[in-house]
């Protein structure tokens, strides 16, 4: 299955557990709001309310896994995840406010001494029957959740817990109501807001930390270093990053090689590494390696930096300062090492003069090249090109 096809996999799931789950905070909504109204129980009536707030989020969150999981495009390289992040956002403030209004109803009726009467056992019947849908929709759309790695899911998931829990205080406020504690309604109705206040901070402050670009837990850092060190060819690993979006992660690292190995060999060491941190971390988005011929960690960013001549301007340099030399004249080939804020030169040959061994080619250029300082070590070679 490609990734297109995977994404619309998962938000087909999505809008179906959503949709179940707003059918069942329709009817049991309605439920709590009838039997609150009809035996004037404000806790019952203020858990109604929070169950139609989550028909509220429920469509907000097939809006956003909707657009939250389609594939990246033009305008948004990294894909549209942060949609269900700000979704997320949303959800917690929505939460917080929901709670505060129930709050402070339930506080101002209970400071007046409004107590409320027996309920009768129908409508605890009702905050029973509710109390088991809210936790069925709750354990059905965590599961999902977890399945399709969906955040803003899981945080739905969790607002119906938060409506389990709140009805399940109701039903101790008209349990001791019905045997006359009537301001145990009341103060059941404050616990729900209380209750709900705290699931819509933690949704806050979660998403925040998203879009802060907080980095993966260090033990979940620790496993992907260790897998990009056990990879043949790697020195060193540093610079690695780790940053959510949505459901995915993105990871970009720096990894040390052996300095004279070939472009392609170190690209493909890098790719190796790639293949063996998507397997520890399957979540992973895009990974980004930068490969380094050596440890350059902690030092000054390169792009900081004086930099070396490229070769355009070695070879014309170079020619300059060995025109007179044959071995210069005569070479086939010429690599470049840029190690140490130097640049080792290598030229291959396919003969040397009578009479001069590599040895002493070599020392001939060294003597004609003694005032460019960013020349490191020179090496000649007598083959048919590149080693």
């Amino acid at each position: 299955m490609s990734t297109v096809q995977q994404r619309s996999a998962q938000a087909r799931e999505a809008h179906k557990v959503t949709l179940v789950g707003a059918a069942v905070d329709l009817v049991v909504g309605l439920a709590k709001l009838i039997a609150g109204w009809l035996v004037g129980s404000a806790a019952l009536i203020a858990d109604g309310i929070h169950s139609f707030s989550d028909i509220v989020t429920d469509i907000f969150v097939i809006a956003a896994t909707h657009f939250g999981r389609q594939a990246p495009d033009h305008d948004h390289p990294y894909g549209h995840g942060r949609i269900e992040t700000l979704a997320t956002l949303w959800l917690g403030g929505m939460l917080i406010f929901v709670a505060g209004g129930i709050a402070w109803a339930s506080l101002t009726r209970l400071l007046a001494g409004d107590v409320a009467t027996a309920p009768g056992l129908w409508a605890i019947g009702v905050a029973v029957i509710a109390l088991l849908a809210k936790e069925w929709i709750f354990r059905y759309t965590l599961r999902i959740a977890q399945r399709i790695d969906s955040r803003l899911l899981e945080a739905n998931a969790w607002h119906s817990r938060s409506d389990a829990l709140s009805t399940l205080v109701v039903l101790i406020g008209l349990l001791a109501a019905q045997i006359g504690i009537g301001w145990m309604d009341a103060a059941a109705a404050i616990v729900v807001g209380v209750m709900v206040g705290q699931v819509g901070g933690r949704l806050l402050w979660e998403s925040g930390q998203e879009l802060v670009d907080t980095a993966l837990p260090e033990q979940d850092q620790a496993t992907l270093y260790d897998a990009a060190m056990a990879v043949p060819g790697v020195e060193g690993v540093h610079d690695l990053r780790t940053r959510r979006i949505g459901g995915e992660v993105l990871l970009d690292l720096h990894i040390v090689v052996f300095p004279r190995v070939t472009v392609s060999e170190a690209h493909e060491i890098g790719n190796e590494v790639s293949r063996r941190l998507r397997d520890v971390y399957p979540n992973l988005f895009d990974v980004t390696f930068h490969i380094d011929p050596q440890d350059d960690a902690g030092e000054t960013e390169h792009s900081l930096r004086p930099g070396l001549p490229l070769r355009a301007d070695i070879e014309g340099i170079l020619n300059e300062a060995w025109h007179g030399l044959s071995v210069w004249h005569d070479r086939v080939a010429l690599d470049l090492h840029y190690i140490d804020d130097h640049v080792d030169v290598s030229i291959y040959v396919h003969s040397l003069p009578e009479g001069q061994d590599l040895d002493d080619a070599a020392q001939s250029l060294r003597e004609a090249s003694h005032s460019l300082a960013w020349v490191g070590r020179l090496r000649v070679w007598q083959g048919p090109g590149k080693s």
